[in-house]
């Protein structure tokens, strides 16, 4: 321990001596780690932006998708296949499963009637999907016992509705057999900016409206069920087997839904995430080597003459090597420290993942990165100038 603390001052006391020598060198490195920390961090950031967007279109990992379509108008009823989809819930004991319909119905609005895009689910659905609520609240599990159904609308609809206050005035008017009126407990931001308006509520609620099709005819029945991934292979074969001999007039189809169904499909991106840091890396090592290299070039005379009173090659190869190594890894601190300061501006995360709410600490690893990569860069530029060093002769090196 002693030897390396004395290593360490001894290579701190040569760079404030050579400081002029090495300090654009070190600048270099500084704004490199910078550059590739901040890469390796936005790409991170960019990453989560789009694994929570793909989560909130198909459903989180792993999420299977139980699809039942009728073959006709005459086979559309879904008393039996609720209790068929019900039935796989309560035999597997699935705590994260919701039916899922797309259809369409009436609304009243200040301007006229409207024909709608709904959705009937569940309450699970919220946490499969990651609904975000910018205003109210999203489905409760006993919301489907309101005599007046709870409705949850996009932005684009609750600017049409008026923007009405869902608190003192909560009121909305869907029309199924006939005219019924609803409760406006939630908004949700819009899926992309030119969406139409577009009104979720619970599937007990869109039956007893008796909303069953549109203009199309008969819809199907999703149900929608977040498993294990590790089980999600398996369970797709279990419920493929079980559930279409029960449901002989439908066609029943059982896959993954998520965006991890097909393998990591931001592997790409990280790859080329990881070959640009890479380059950049590369390219300040390099600077790096050079400017160690002449500075061992001016330091040959005094490298012979510690030789001649008694210094060791390993001392004077480790003595060269840990000036880059110190220098590096002061360089690369600072570095990272300003890699965080762009990465974690509020500016910067809402450009690269507009989809978060909250966004993610910097990721370690990045910082990690950053700070080891500046440690072998200098352990890199350090050894081979320590391996010319070693090799002057003393003689020669004296009379230089």
């Amino acid at each position: 321990m002693t030897a390396f603390i004395s290593t360490m001052v001894e290579a701190w006391s040569e760079l404030r001596i050579h400081k002029t020598r090495v300090l654009l060198a070190l600048v270099g490195v500084a704004l490199s780690v910078a550059v590739l920390t901040t890469v390796v961090g936005m790409g991170t950031l960019a990453r989560e932006g789009m694994r929570v967007d793909s989560e909130r279109n198909g459903g989180r990992e792993a999420t299977l998708s139980v699809t039942a379509f009728p073959r006709g108008p005459e086979n559309a009823g879904t008393a039996t296949l609720d209790e068929v989809l019900q039935g796989a819930v309560d035999r597997y004991g699935f705590t994260h499963a919701s039916r899922f319909t797309q259809t369409q119905a009436r609304f009243q609005f200040p301007d006229g009637v409207q024909m709608v895009d709904l959705m009937a689910v569940d309450p699970a659905y919220g946490d499969i999907t990651r609904v975000d609520i910018s205003q109210g609240s999203w489905f409760a599990a006993d919301d489907a016992d309101r005599l007046a159904p709870a409705v949850v609308v996009n932005e684009a609809f609750y600017q049409v509705a008026g923007r009405p206050n869902i608190t003192t005035n909560p009121k909305v008017t869907v029309i199924g057999t006939g005219p019924v009126t609803g409760v406006l407990i939630g908004v949700v931001p819009n899926m992309y900016p030119e969406e139409r308006p577009r009104a979720v509520m619970l599937t007990e609620a869109v039956d007893a409206l008796g909303i069953s099709g549109d203009m199309f005819g008969p819809v199907g029945r999703e149900l929608r069920v977040w498993v294990p991934p590790g089980m999600a292979d398996e369970l797709t074969e279990v419920l493929t087997r079980e559930v279409a001999p029960q449901l002989p007039d439908y066609d029943v189809g059982v896959y993954r839904s998520d965006y991890a169904a097909w393998g990591d499909p931001f592997a790409p991106v990280q790859l080329a995430v990881s070959g640009i840091a890479a380059l950049i890396l590369l390219l300040g090592a390099v600077g790096l080597l050079n400017i160690s290299m002449v500075t061992v070039r001016y330091r040959v005379r005094e490298i012979g003459i510690r030789r001649s009173f008694g210094a060791t090659s390993g001392r004077i190869f480790t003595g060269v090597m840990m000036e880059s190594v110190v220098a590096t890894t002061v360089a690369g601190a600072l570095g990272v420290m300003l890699a965080v300061a762009v990465v974690k501006n509020p500016w910067v995360e809402e450009k690269i993942a507009p989809g978060l709410d909250v966004y993610p600490a910097f990721p370690v690893e990045a910082a990690l990165l950053g700070l080891g990569s500046a440690v072998v860069v200098g352990a890199f530029a350090g050894a081979i100038p320590a391996l010319v060093a070693i090799r002057v002769k003393v003689i020669d090196a004296i009379r230089f």
